[in-house]
């Protein structure tokens, strides 16, 4: 229709034409154009001032989201408004005058639109961080969030545009959907999948899961297709979403996030074992002020247990520490410490040792019987 319009001799290319050979009708839409632009920027300035002024003073995240998101989107509008009132104010003919405002208006829709899926958007990441007990927002939830803003836009832009009502569409997706779900049935399995991970959550953001075919690290995101986890060498480990429904998967950050580590100290069967109990608890209270990651409370403890080892009686220290990741270094310190301490105090720590007989063969008997 457009292209038609503009090709006719008497559409916008003819109007245009004329206007060029009668320079004073540019006058009056021009001037309206720019009196129209001025108002409404100067509008806007105001608008944007008061709102900047009072999401720093009342230290809102929301009303910095919606300042950000109007800053570029409302010169678009202003440009639209003007250039609708020049429209209606010039003499081009009824044909331009009548496709000008649907073409403005369609696309006011369109940016309209995708101010909105910003807003959407951001608004998600926000109060997913900082509404106590919210989930971490994902990547999945986020592009639902612009997906039904994308929806609701669309709708609308047919609806004012072309006429089409929700009730025909909608007829017409039910009658595709069978279509749509046989061809992108691995697609839409991974999405579901993903959403009820998301929802469920009992996987989130930032957790460390291992799963009983043998991957584990952090969760970084949640996509439409996949979980992404990050492994402690900083690699990705990429798993689809029906797989991880499908999974048996230990989180170590629930129900909650610091958890329970332990460490096996094997000393000489000549050390008194309350002596050794006493000297791991000492260690291990004193470097638990000490080492970052380690809790003091609930406070550590010492257990002779195992116990009796092949050639050592064995310990194990037990410890709390800030979260799974935690548990390395912390061992690593404790190691050192125990080994300066047992050192000080005497106490061996022995290395696996043999003992091997050997015993000479059994002499063959003598035979009385007499040799012919």
């Amino acid at each position: 229709m457009l292209v038609w319009c503009l090709a006719m001799p008497g559409g916008m290319l003819g109007a245009l034409s004329r206007l060029m050979a009668n320079p004073q009708a540019w006058i009056e839409p021009s001037a309206v154009f720019a009196a129209t632009v001025l108002v409404a920027w100067l509008a806007r300035r105001l608008l944007l001032h008061a709102l900047d002024a009072w999401a720093t003073r009342a230290q809102s995240r929301p009303g910095m989201i919606l300042v950000e998101a109007l800053r570029v989107p409302t010169l678009i509008f202003i440009a639209i408004l003007g250039v609708h009132f020049a429209i209606q104010a010039s003499t081009l003919p009824k044909s331009v005058t009548t496709l000008g405002p649907k073409i403005l208006e369609a696309l006011w829709i369109i940016f309209f639109t995708v101010m909105c899926m910003r807003i959407a958007r951001d608004l998600a990441r926000h109060y997913g961080a900082k509404i106590p007990g919210a989930l971490r927002v994902t990547s999945l939830t986020q592009n639902l969030a612009q997906a039904v803003v994308a929806i609701l836009g669309i709708l609308e832009l047919l609806k004012d545009l072309f006429g089409v009502g929700v009730a025909p569409i909608l007829t017409a997706l039910g009658v595709g959907g069978l279509a749509v779900a046989l061809a992108l049935q691995d697609t839409l399995s991974n999405l579901f999948a993903g959403f009820y991970v998301a929802v469920a959550g009992q996987v989130r953001l930032g957790d460390y899961i291992k799963l009983n075919t043998g991957e584990e690290g952090y969760v970084a995101d949640i996509t439409w297709r996949s979980t992404i986890i990050r492994s402690l060498n900083n690699n990705l480990i990429i798993v689809p979403n029906t797989k991880l429904a499908q999974a048996i998967v230990t989180n170590y950050n629930l129900p909650e996030k610091p958890m329970s580590a332990s460490l096996r100290v094997d000393v000489s069967y000549d050390s008194d074992p309350d002596q050794v109990e006493r000297l791991l608890r000492e260690v291990a209270d004193r470097a638990s002020h000490e080492i970052a990651g380690m809790l003091a409370e609930p406070a550590p403890s010492a257990a002779f247990d195992p116990g009796f080892g092949e050639s050592a009686l064995a310990f194990t220290l037990s410890f709390q520490v800030a979260e799974f990741a935690s548990q390395f270094a912390v061992r690593n310190e404790l190691r050192k410490r125990i080994f300066r301490r047992f050192r000080e105090e005497g106490i061996a720590i022995p290395f696996p040792t043999r003992t091997v007989r050997l015993e000479a063969p059994a002499k063959p008997e003598s035979s009385d019987r007499p040799k012919i």
